[in-house]
Protein backbone atom coordinates (compact mmCIF):
# COMPACT_ATOMS: atom_id res chain seq x y z
CA UNK A 1 0.00 0.00 0.00
CA UNK A 2 1.43 3.39 -0.91
CA UNK A 3 1.77 6.31 1.50
CA UNK A 4 -1.05 8.30 -0.15
CA UNK A 5 -3.63 5.60 0.55
CA UNK A 6 -2.04 4.65 3.85
CA UNK A 7 -2.83 8.07 5.37
CA UNK A 8 -6.54 7.68 4.67
CA UNK A 9 -6.57 4.03 5.76
CA UNK A 10 -4.89 4.93 9.04
CA UNK A 11 -7.63 7.33 10.10
CA UNK A 12 -8.93 6.15 13.41
CA UNK A 13 -12.67 5.85 13.84
CA UNK A 14 -12.46 7.48 17.27
CA UNK A 15 -10.89 10.67 15.85
CA UNK A 16 -13.08 13.74 15.85
CA UNK A 17 -12.50 15.92 12.81
CA UNK A 18 -13.74 19.34 11.81
CA UNK A 19 -15.48 20.01 8.53
CA UNK A 20 -12.22 21.51 7.26
CA UNK A 21 -10.22 18.43 8.27
CA UNK A 22 -12.74 16.10 6.65
CA UNK A 23 -12.61 18.22 3.51
CA UNK A 24 -8.80 17.99 3.45
CA UNK A 25 -8.98 14.20 3.81
CA UNK A 26 -11.52 14.04 1.00
CA UNK A 27 -9.26 16.16 -1.26
CA UNK A 28 -6.27 13.96 -0.39
CA UNK A 29 -8.25 10.88 -1.45
CA UNK A 30 -9.51 12.46 -4.70
CA UNK A 31 -6.00 13.65 -5.60
CA UNK A 32 -4.60 10.16 -4.90
CA UNK A 33 -7.02 8.76 -7.50
CA UNK A 34 -6.04 11.41 -10.06
CA UNK A 35 -9.59 12.71 -10.33
CA UNK A 36 -8.47 16.36 -10.22
CA UNK A 37 -6.23 15.84 -13.26
CA UNK A 38 -7.30 17.57 -16.49
CA UNK A 39 -7.55 14.24 -18.34
CA UNK A 40 -9.50 12.45 -15.60
CA UNK A 41 -12.33 10.15 -16.63
CA UNK A 42 -14.14 11.50 -13.55
CA UNK A 43 -13.93 15.30 -13.85
CA UNK A 44 -14.67 16.83 -10.46
CA UNK A 45 -16.78 19.74 -11.68
CA UNK A 46 -19.56 21.28 -9.58
CA UNK A 47 -22.13 19.88 -12.04
CA UNK A 48 -20.74 16.34 -11.87
CA UNK A 49 -20.46 16.51 -8.09
CA UNK A 50 -24.05 17.78 -7.75
CA UNK A 51 -25.27 14.87 -9.89
CA UNK A 52 -23.24 12.40 -7.84
CA UNK A 53 -24.56 13.90 -4.61
CA UNK A 54 -28.13 13.50 -5.80
CA UNK A 55 -27.56 9.91 -6.93
CA UNK A 56 -26.01 8.97 -3.60
CA UNK A 57 -28.89 10.64 -1.72
CA UNK A 58 -31.30 8.54 -3.76
CA UNK A 59 -29.41 5.43 -2.66
CA UNK A 60 -30.26 6.37 0.93
CA UNK A 61 -33.94 6.22 0.00
CA UNK A 62 -33.49 2.62 -1.16
CA UNK A 63 -32.77 1.64 2.44
CA UNK A 64 -36.24 2.81 3.44
CA UNK A 65 -38.21 1.64 0.41
CA UNK A 66 -41.12 -0.44 1.72
CA UNK A 67 -39.92 -0.23 5.33
CA UNK A 68 -39.65 2.26 8.19
CA UNK A 69 -36.22 1.12 9.37
CA UNK A 70 -33.11 0.40 7.30
CA UNK A 71 -32.43 -3.26 6.69
CA UNK A 72 -28.67 -2.78 7.08
CA UNK A 73 -27.45 0.16 9.19
CA UNK A 74 -23.84 -0.39 8.13
CA UNK A 75 -24.78 -0.03 4.45
CA UNK A 76 -26.89 3.02 5.30
CA UNK A 77 -23.91 4.53 7.14
CA UNK A 78 -21.78 3.97 4.04
CA UNK A 79 -24.31 5.78 1.84
CA UNK A 80 -24.53 8.66 4.32
CA UNK A 81 -20.74 8.90 4.19
CA UNK A 82 -20.85 9.04 0.37
CA UNK A 83 -23.36 11.90 0.54
CA UNK A 84 -21.22 13.73 3.08
CA UNK A 85 -18.07 13.38 0.99
CA UNK A 86 -19.76 14.66 -2.17
CA UNK A 87 -21.31 17.54 -0.19
CA UNK A 88 -17.94 18.52 1.28
CA UNK A 89 -16.31 18.38 -2.13
CA UNK A 90 -19.08 20.29 -3.90
CA UNK A 91 -18.93 23.05 -1.30
CA UNK A 92 -15.14 23.21 -1.52
CA UNK A 93 -14.82 23.31 -5.31
CA UNK A 94 -17.62 25.92 -5.35
CA UNK A 95 -15.70 28.06 -2.82
CA UNK A 96 -18.47 27.80 -0.24
CA UNK A 97 -17.63 27.77 3.45
CA UNK A 98 -19.97 24.94 4.39
CA UNK A 99 -19.64 25.51 8.13
CA UNK A 100 -20.64 29.17 7.75
CA UNK A 101 -23.44 28.25 5.33
CA UNK A 102 -24.88 25.83 7.90
CA UNK A 103 -24.65 28.41 10.67
CA UNK A 104 -26.31 31.02 8.44
CA UNK A 105 -29.10 28.61 7.54
CA UNK A 106 -29.72 27.74 11.18
CA UNK A 107 -29.99 31.45 11.94
CA UNK A 108 -32.54 31.90 9.13
CA UNK A 109 -34.47 28.84 10.27
CA UNK A 110 -34.73 30.31 13.77
CA UNK A 111 -36.80 33.14 12.33
CA UNK A 112 -39.14 30.91 10.35
CA UNK A 113 -42.58 29.85 11.50
CA UNK A 114 -43.18 26.12 11.51
CA UNK A 115 -46.45 24.20 11.45
CA UNK A 116 -48.78 27.19 11.40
Amino acid sequence: MDDKNNKTNNLRSDTTMSIQQLTEEMHRFVRSKGWYEANSLRPQTPRNLAISLSLEAAEILEHFQWRDEPKDKEELASELADVTLYLLQLASVSSIDLEQAVLNKLKVNQTREWDI
